[in-house]
């Protein structure tokens, strides 16, 4: 069974990531002197601090002189210095005069000798030279991947299909059945015209869809008592109370959506076929499950190339509704924002060989929960018998090993428990080098990026606020029970 909607290489490989450019200043005066190439200069080594650009603001008012706006400003191209804003305001010191506000790009030497030659034409009164150590971050930070720090950012990458959605193989089961393809590409039109916040289409699902669906929820629940973790089994009943897992009805994904957001904090987002690791992987960060509403064919309904509806709400669902898993998922989302390729990569196998294919340890004996054992009948079966070659989950060499989509896995790892695996995983994405780390926070939605002193000490802030509900708590257990 092909895991969910994260495109899989055969081997694990470097992604190909595009920046994401970010958003223009609405507010700009205009650049004198245009970066032609739209590449980030490099500061010289030997001499990082005067070379490299920042932020300056200086603030002068006009001598009494004709023209002398025109010829201070024309320093500025003369030093190539790129003005970002400009504006004239009244005086806060001589009522009768107005200063000039210029926001430009320029490192200390440039504006040493810009300084200079201002003095001329102007009377400088205010000067905001950029901060160096602001610099040295943002040196660090210029060749940072974009992602998403808001849940809504993830409209920006959630259409990024790189394979299936509305098209298909030559080999697909569905490759030649018209109806089938015109099926496809209404379930992608939806996806792709989703927008964050509103709720997700109900489908009403052909008799033909719900066939299939329900052979593999009738297979599927032969094996579940004695394949499956204790979680899952503990979790899909309720999916049959409050969201009507039946074998004769296909769930609606705005009825999952709502039942996980109580459990777990996690949502679905539909998606119209694979995605990136590195998109697929931002979406868990903000607990946001990328799922497909697709059926697939039902020429071999046992059976399909790509994650489809009967892999994400028997495979992934019943445990996404488990805290401790949501937040095992929702780390190693967190782990790859902004990390390189490659650690991205490595981050992607480590979810592959956990979440889609990871085994525990229950009542001693093996049991499942990754999602493509647990929606598929063949390896389910396979991954629990003497055959199945087995190994404790070490994140640094399970990150290397080869992810197969077309036949049965290698290799399968096995966790004390989730929170095993949760450790490990935290100690592991340690080894990622970023500049920064990354905090989700949940009254938001969004994820504060720690990358210097008042960023962290707004964080400290906050731990002790929580720290003295928590030690509140504890003097009034104390107090109740006369210790």
């Amino acid at each position: 069974m092909p895991p969910s909607s994260m495109r899989w290489p055969r081997t694990p490989r470097s992604m190909q990531e595009r920046n994401r450019p970010e958003e223009i200043n609405k507010v700009t005066f205009g650049k004198i002197e245009e970066n032609k190439d739209n590449k980030t200069r490099s500061p010289s080594p030997d001499c990082p601090n005067s070379s490299a650009k920042g932020r300056a603001a200086i603030v002068f008012s006009l001598k009494n002189e004709v023209g002398g706006l025109v010829k201070a400003l024309k320093l500025f191209q003369d030093k190539h210095v790129n003005l970002v804003h400009i504006e004239s305001r009244k005086s806060k010191r001589r009522n009768s005069d107005f200063e000039i506000f210029v926001d430009c790009d320029s490192n200390n030497e440039q504006l040493k000798e810009l300084t200079h030659l201002l003095r001329k034409h102007t009377n400088i009164v205010e000067m905001d030279p950029p901060d160096e150590n602001r610099l040295a971050q943002e040196r660090l930070m210029k060749d940072i991947p974009w992602f998403p720090q808001k849940i809504s950012d993830l409209d920006l990458c959630a259409n990024r299909v790189l394979m299936y959605g509305s098209e298909l193989d030559a080999d697909h089961p569905g490759f030649k059945d018209n109806l089938y393809r015109q099926r496809r590409k209404f379930f992608a039109d939806l996806a792709m015209c989703y927008k964050h916040g509103e709720p997700i289409p109900r489908i009403e699902f052909t008799e033909e869809e719900v066939r299939t669906w329900g052979v593999v929820f009738r297979e599927l629940n032969k094996l579940y008592p004695s394949h499956a973790c204790r979680e899952y089994l503990k979790n899909l009943p309720l999916l049959t109370k409050y969201c009507n897992y039946r074998e004769d009805n296909i769930p609606q994904l705005e009825d999952i959506s709502r039942f996980l957001k109580e459990r777990s904090g996690f949502t679905i987002r539909p998606v119209a076929g694979y995605l990136s690791p590195r998109d697929f992987l931002a979406g868990l960060a903000f607990r946001v499950f990328h799922c497909t509403q697709y059926v697939r064919h039902s020429s071999d309904p046992l059976y399909t190339p790509e994650p489809d509806t009967c892999h994400e709400l028997l495979g992934h669902v019943p445990l996404l509704a488990e805290p401790s898993f949501a937040q095992f998922s929702q780390e190693i989302g967190l782990a790859s924002l902004g990390a390189s390729d490659e650690a991205v990569q490595k981050l992607a196998t480590c979810y592959f060989f956990t979440v889609e294919f990871g085994l525990c340890k229950q009542e001693g004996r093996l049991r499942a929960y990754g999602a493509g054992l647990l929606s598929s009948i063949s390896e389910l079966k396979h991954a629990l018998s003497e055959n199945a070659h087995i190994l404790t989950f070490d994140p640094a060499v399970t990150c290397n090993q080869e992810c197969i989509i077309t036949t049965f896995q290698d290799v399968y790892f096995v966790s004390e428990s989730f929170e095993e695996a949760k450790a490990k995983m935290r100690e592991f994405a340690k080894t990622i080098r970023r500049p920064f780390t990354v905090r989700y926070n949940p009254y938001t939605q969004s994820v504060d990026v720690l990358k210097d002193t008042s960023s962290i000490t707004s964080v400290v802030e906050d731990l002790r606020h929580e720290l003295d509900i928590v030690g509140d708590a504890l003097n009034r257990l104390s107090v109740h029970h006369g210790v």
